[in-house]
């Protein structure tokens, strides 16, 4: 069998404007992702690590370290991650990442939180365990991207379940988390022309236009009509029953 990929990229345009990527079924009778790419194709596995390796006979990297934490201690006075292996973690994250974007393109919605979750559990252990500023910072920078990922993969995730109110709770966190970030990164103006908060913030405000208007919707609306027309006999019997809805 030749090994030319002419027949498999005659056969499947790239698209420079969106995310191509497509479910195939390996030699091995198993599913994989394909995502395209200009000049060729990745072919990943849709869970464990992207390339199906086991580093150290784990299930990726960062579950090594995470073991190393687990018997030698969180800080890093435990251990430091030297440039090396920050290469290999970095190479780990960047398989992870053209994983969940295919599988968003795919609308694997949990396919998309397990692996942009890891990717953000990634930087945290880098944020423990690597010494030097530079070297942490070249995994950091990514953080609002994937946070942004993250949430909005678990609100679109919500969402199609109808659970409005977590799915706005979902990216409220994330537009928290992002502010947060940059604020500890003393860095004001890049927070005000973050495109992660601002597209966030979009999806937030579209989703309450149109999400459904509860019974408890209904209730504080007609509380606060209440309230202005001077009904308070009324007003005590709204607050009741909203009480009784919003009861756990």
């Amino acid at each position: 069998m030749s090994a030319d990929l002419d027949s498999i990229l005659g056969n499947w345009a790239y698209d420079p404007t969106s995310i191509s990527a497509r479910w195939v079924v390996g030699r091995d009778g198993r599913r994989k992702v394909q995502l395209r790419l200009d000049l060729g194709v990745l072919q990943m596995e849709p869970s464990g690590r992207p390339d199906g390796q086991r580093p150290f006979g784990r299930e990726s990297l960062l579950v090594h370290y995470l073991q190393r934490e687990e018997d030698e201690g969180l800080d890093m006075d435990a251990f430091t991650i030297d440039a090396a292996g920050c290469a290999e973690l970095q190479q780990e994250s960047a398989q992870y990442y053209y994983r969940y974007i295919s599988l968003y393109a795919l609308r694997d919605l949990d396919g998309v939180v397990e692996d942009t979750d890891h990717n953000l559990e990634l930087l945290e252990l880098v944020s423990r365990h690597v010494e030097d500023d530079e070297l942490a910072w070249q995994f950091m920078q990514f953080y609002p991207y994937i946070r942004m990922m993250n949430a909005r993969a678990t609100a679109e995730r919500f969402s199609e379940a109808h659970e409005y109110d977590a799915a706005i709770t979902a990216l409220e966190a994330g537009i928290a988390d992002i502010r947060n970030f940059w604020s500890e990164q003393g860095d004001e103006e890049d927070e005000e022309e973050s495109r992660e908060i601002e597209l966030l913030t979009d999806l937030l405000g579209d989703l309450r236009g149109s999400r459904p208007r509860s019974e408890a919707d209904k209730l504080q609306d007609e509380l606060s009509r209440a309230i202005a027309t001077e009904n308070y006999e009324r007003a005590a019997i709204l607050r009741d029953a909203l009480k009784v809805l919003r009861r756990p």
